[in-house]
């Protein structure tokens, strides 16, 4: 095979199959009399894991300390691997899939929250009258938890996000309650003593399971900014409190 074929093979480009020889990453073939390189198969399997790698994550400078460990390896183990990744990701695209057409269906029936895409569970909860979606209506800090909400359902497995949906829906009540108590800290100080009383309340809402503590400044910079500082601090005070009572617990 010539370089365009082989990188046609693999769905990589003959730029990037050069520059992982200038790495090398992927070995200088032989060359014919004529001076063009000349891949066979083995050279097509070390391509295609690298391209695998990459997919997955890694740096060129991991894959390279990956494939080092792959020296001596017998060629049907390297493509048996190679099979198991391509298994995974088609099953992940089916899992999207899926996701979609659920997606699909919700938004030709009218049901898809204004948010956007969201799981069917957390778009029936939403929906549900006089629950969260109407809190966020009326509630500053509540339409800010919504966005978060928004975001965790993308990224959660679909078990984690039906023990979401489900924990959300039986502390609804309490929440709304809280809201209203973030919500008349927009103005307060963060030294004001009903920053106390709501950390203390948020707290009591939270699931041990879900007690992951404080995050970094930088992650709690980004997650918090359009708080006001009093409603800040009383919820980084909560998960503080939460976290404890589940190590204690622990």
């Amino acid at each position: 095979m010539r370089i365009g074929e082989i990188a046609a093979l693999i769905g990589v480009t003959p730029r990037a199959v050069r520059h992982y020889h200038r790495l090398g990453l992927l070995p200088e073939p032989v060359r014919r009399a004529n001076g063009y390189r000349e891949y066979g198969i083995r050279d097509a399997v070390l391509l295609a894991r690298i391209r695998r790698l990459t997919e997955l994550g890694l740096g060129l400078d991991e894959v390279g300390g990956v494939l080092a460990g792959d020296e001596g390896r017998e060629l049907v183990d390297v493509l048996e691997e190679l099979d198991a990744d391509l298994a995974r990701q088609e099953r992940v695209v089916r899992e999207r899939r899926a996701r979609l057409a659920e997606l699909l269906a919700e938004a030709r029936a009218g049901r898809l929250p204004a948010d956007g895409p969201v799981s069917p569970e957390l778009a029936g909860w939403l929906a549900e009258p006089g629950g969260f979606g109407t809190v966020a209506a009326g509630s500053p800090t509540a339409a800010l938890d919504r966005e978060m909400l928004t975001l965790l359902d993308t990224v959660v497995s679909n078990g984690e996000r039906a023990r979401m949906v489900e924990l959300l829906r039986a502390t609804a009540g309490d929440a709304a309650a809280l809201y209203a108590r973030l919500d008349a800290l927009a103005d307060a100080e963060p030294g004001d003593p009903r920053v106390a009383r709501v950390a203390a309340a948020l707290a009591a809402l939270v699931p041990d399971e879900f007690a992951v503590g404080v995050p970094d400044a930088g992650l709690a910079d980004a997650l918090f900014a359009d708080l006001a500082p009093a409603q800040a601090e009383a919820v980084l005070g909560g998960l503080r409190l939460a976290a404890e009572r589940a190590g204690r617990a622990g």
